[in-house]
């Protein structure tokens, strides 16, 4: 009967020390902490945990309360904003590109109740989940420390050769036509000089000369009319 006692004893012992792995359960990240981002949430970068976090990754520091009944950390599944798509991260995963790790309480304690994470800077913690060895409600995020985005370098913009312009033809100028000069009168040598207007002046030898002239050819004139006559008068007879 005491060998029986102390069996049972021992089952139920081993029984009470194996109910929390076998009462794994799933807990969300505490609500009030949906949408933070590390710039914005509590900031302890003297955390010993984030020495080597990279310069341009945030910091992230979880944690599950509720003391022993709550068991520790098994696996978190965070989803985050990274401006442009949502992105799945797990912790712990060795496989992918973000560092996390998984602590427990204490120096010699068994419970693993802290999870870090590091990602790119300026992601959005949009929500989350956890399974735990125990029993809770929640989980917390507890502090971060942020990073500074890498600047994105510029898209250079491509270089294109203009298009060579097509030559303008070239139109012949009209020649431009000379328009001849007057002549400018000299100034008069005869004995009466130039008039003030630029005519030519009327000399007196000039016009003695066309009278005589004149006269001549009147005279001319006249002898031949009346020879003209004289000969229209004469008949001839046989």
């Amino acid at each position: 009967m005491a060998r029986a006692a102390v069996s049972g004893v021992a089952a139920t012992a081993l029984l009470a020390l194996a109910a929390p792995a076998w009462a794994s359960s799933t807990v969300p990240l505490h609500s009030a902490h949906q949408g933070s981002t590390a710039a914005d949430f509590q900031q302890q970068c003297a955390d010993s945990r984030f020495a080597d976090r990279p310069a341009d990754h945030d910091g992230w520091h979880f944690v599950l309360p509720g003391g022993p009944s709550a068991g520790g950390f098994e696996s978190l599944t965070l989803t985050f904003d990274n401006g442009s798509d949502t992105v799945d991260v797990t912790v712990p995963d060795t496989a992918d590109a973000y560092p996390d790790a998984l602590y427990p309480a204490g120096q010699n304690g068994s419970r693993l109740i802290h999870a870090y994470l590091f990602t790119p800077a300026g992601w959005t913690l949009v929500d989350g989940s956890a399974t735990i060895s125990g029993q809770g409600d929640r989980f917390n995020l507890s502090h971060t420390c942020a990073g500074q985005p890498t600047p994105e370098s510029p898209t250079p913009t491509p270089t294109t050769t203009p298009e060579s312009p097509s030559p303008t033809p070239t139109v012949p100028e009209s020649p431009t036509p000379t328009v001849p000069e007057s002549p400018v009168p000299s100034d008069g040598t005869g004995g009466g000089g130039g008039d003030d207007d630029g005519s030519l002046p009327v000399t007196g030898a000039a016009v003695t000369t066309m009278a005589l002239v004149g006269v001549g050819l009147i005279g001319g004139g006249v002898a031949l009319v009346a020879l003209r006559r004289r000969r229209d008068g004469i008949t001839f007879t046989s």
